[in-house]
């Protein structure tokens, strides 16, 4: 509470010294070439269009006009886009954006396995190479580490995906990039809102939210509750979470804005089975999942500020955050974590003219430090036994970023930006098994990236418009603890992973069709995987000894197949819509000592989905959809063994309203394929199978509803 106290504190003292003066006064001094720029009409347009009545959190249409401003690959999600179905996992949510790679563990589970680009491969569990933020506010541990549980899908208003170099706006300069959840306001959010979902395996899910505005204040409350049995044995679930924000409208030109988040989660973890076993029955559990009570609980506190303060085409934020995050984890050990985690930055933007021609200017620093109190234990069938291992881990981060973006003639957009890390790695052991294990290393990298924007037909934010775009970035990831140490808990000083990024790619809106496709290419030096020496030796996870290189296509597409099916009058359409996605995953050494130019594991070369919905003018909806891998890929660095290729089939029927009752019911593999969702990844299996497959979940069926007031 002290924590809490302080933040709303330094944050008051903030407004007071600096925001009326600087928010609403007027510097004299300004030449009068820039006031001409400030008062720009078509400037203050788009600038109230994109705030709306907050200053903090920018509307939908905003974030996808800043997303068509963008030269490389960002999509943008709306509640609205995965509201129609059962919305309770990242797949749910996200599924739909190309290049992002969700694989489920069960079910509805929260916990999946999120990348772009290959990011965190060797991370089956939880996230690294990809900052998740919400409201443009840091979720990751101060480590680098993520995780999708502190996120609640019907608490997110949108969420902006930025793939790789071009999440640096947010100051991240990462493999994978950034996604950032964008909360409801009390200015936005219904003033009252009731939904519930129920489905196979027991999975029960409610949900109720409260908008309001009060003068200069507004609120956002959310609380919702998730269980379920699980399709699997020993894949129980019990979830609650409490999310609001808070708003106080100083004046027209500043803004603060409070967040809380309580989560408290329970979930048994099936764990992997052996394909063989996979195919005979996908509803077990691992055997030692079972005898060891393998289990995930936790709570998770985070309370934010936000302040901003705005004049004319400028804007300037202050943001606080702390977090805390208390981790009961009965696998292989009982791991107990207790993390600490404390951030801010200072932000300005800028956007009006220079030199007669549009232009945007980000600059940012950033601070975290994160505490983590590590305790292991012998685990005897879930409970705590003796003492195996006590570390006190502390990481440090600190960042500059600078991005410009500038017309240069007609059509032609240059974005340009750097980013200056600074990061430590501070891991001290107190439980001497080994010896002293403790350890310590700095981290510092410059990442820049420059790229062009042409647009081609329209310009950005028009109904039709085709825009051509290219970019290089390079990105720098330190390690997070789970990759410092080596397999008897010694301290592992690994370098922090670089890449060098290629992109382009092409998107558009033209009359019934849309697409957004995007090439890329990453080298990678020194990316961190688990190897083996050229003995067979396991030497845990290491920075790869020589080159390796992520390459894909990012594609995503719909059209109007038929304009109007039923009799309905002339200014009411009923369409019939196509919407595809489709993944091409090229991910391999090149030329390393032990496994040459192999395929690296657990992801799908080619990843496809496709969507045939109906639409009607009184907001019936209805359609198949499909899911397809083509192609079996290995599991192993050695490419030895090998998850089988599946086509899942699904359907989906409902009635969307923007007021008042809403319903749908939905059907997953409906023909009852047996498959791997997601697998883990071993160095060698020497073509023998082992228990990584996570099995997918069987045929069921999930319903809901919801009033919005």
């Amino acid at each position: 509470m002290k924590k809490i106290i302080a933040l709303w504190i330094v944050s008051s003292l903030i407004i007071s010294a600096a925001g009326p003066g600087w928010a609403a006064g007027r510097n004299e001094d300004r030449t009068a070439a820039s006031q001409s720029a400030a008062a720009v009409l078509p400037e203050v347009v788009v600038s109230a269009d994109k705030e709306g009545k907050s200053l903090t959190v920018p509307t939908a249409a905003g974030a996808k006009a800043d997303a068509a401003k963008t030269p490389g690959g960002v999509s943008v999600v709306s509640r609205s886009d995965y509201a129609t179905g059962r919305a309770s996992t990242p797949q749910d949510m996200l599924g739909w954006v190309p290049g992002l790679h969700v694989q489920q563990r069960d079910t509805a589970s929260l916990e999946s396995r999120i990348s772009m680009r290959g990011s965190g491969l060797q991370r089956t569990f939880h996230l690294r190479g990809i900052l998740l933020l919400q409201d443009g506010i840091p979720l990751n541990n101060a480590d680098g580490g993520g995780d999708a549980q502190r996120i609640e899908p019907l608490a997110t208003e949108y969420t902006e995906v930025f793939r790789g170099g071009n999440a640096l706006r947010y100051g991240a300069a990462t493999l994978g990039g950034a996604i950032n959840f964008v909360s409801p306001t009390g200015h936005t959010a219904d003033p009252f809102q009731v939904r519930f979902e129920g489905g196979s395996f027991g999975y029960i899910r409610s949900q109720m939210s409260f908008g309001n505005v009060s003068g200069p204040w507004d609120l956002y409350a959310s609380v919702s509750q998730f269980k379920q049995d699980g399709f699997r044995d020993h894949t129980d679930q019990d979830n609650y979470t409490v999310y609001t924000n808070a708003g106080y409208r100083w004046t027209d030109s500043a803004e603060t804005r409070a967040y809380f988040t309580y989560i408290n989660a329970h979930s048994k973890l099936g764990g992997g089975l052996t394909k063989a076993q996979l195919n005979a029955d996908p509803e077990q559990a691992n055997t030692a999942n079972l005898a060891l009570n393998y289990k995930r609980d936790f709570e998770y506190m985070r309370a934010a500020l936000k302040t901003t303060l705005k004049q004319g085409d400028q804007r300037l934020e202050f943001t606080g955050y702390w977090s805390l995050y208390d981790l009961h984890h009965p696998i292989f050990q009982v791991i107990h974590q207790d993390t600490d985690d404390w951030g801010a930055e200072v932000r300005y933007t800028s956007e009006g003219e220079l030199w007669g021609r549009e232009h945007a200017f980000t600059a940012g620093l950033s601070g975290a430090i994160g505490f983590v109190d590590d305790d292991r234990y012998t685990n005897s069938g879930g409970s705590t036994a003796g003492r195996v291992g006590e570390n006190d881990n502390t990481a440090k981060n600190g960042v500059v970023y600078l991005e410009d973006r500038l017309e240069l003639i007609d059509r032609w957009t240059l974005v340009s930006g750097i980013q200056l890390l600074y990061a430590s790695r501070d891991m001290q052991d107190y439980y001497f098994v080994n010896g002293d294990d403790s350890g310590e290393t700095i981290y510092r990298a410059a990442n820049p990236k420059v790229g062009l924007l042409y647009d081609l037909i329209g310009s950005s934010g028009e109904a039709e418009s085709v825009q051509l775009f290219t970019n290089y970035n390079r990105s720098y990831e330190p390690p997070s603890f789970s990759e410092m140490s080596t397999p008897t808990g010694d301290f592992r000083p690994n370098k922090g992973q670089v890449s060098d990024t290629f992109e382009a790619g092409v998107r558009g809106d033209q009359g019934r069709f849309g697409w957004d496709a995007t090439f890329y290419h990453s080298t990678i030096d020194n990316e961190l995987l688990s190897l083996n020496n050229a003995a067979g030796t396991a030497l845990g996870t290491i920075n790869a000894p020589s080159e390796t290189v992520h390459q894909g296509i990012e594609l995503g597409a719909s059209a109007v197949v038929l304009e109007r099916i039923g009799t309905v009058s002339q200014d009411k359409a009923d369409p019939l819509t196509l919407r595809t996605l489709y993944n091409w995953n090229d991910f391999r050494f090149d030329g390393d000592p032990v496994f040459r130019d192999n395929q690296l594991p657990s992801f799908p070369e080619h990843f496809f989905k496709a969507e045939l919905m109906y639409n009607h003018p009184s907001g019936l909806y209805l359609g198949p959809n499909m899911e397809q891998i083509f192609d079996r890929y290995p599991i192993d660095m050695a490419n030895t063994f090998f998850a089988d290729t599946y086509t899942v089939w699904g359907f989906k029927l409902g009635m969307k309203a923007d007021k008042g009752w809403s319903w749908f019911v939905e059907g997953k593999n409906l023909f009852d394929e047996v498959y791997a969702a997601s697998t883990g990844v071993v160095t060698n299996s020497a073509g023998v199978d082992s228990a990584q497959f996570n099995p997918g979940t069987g045929r069921s069926w999930f319903g809901g509803f919801e009033h919005r007031w």
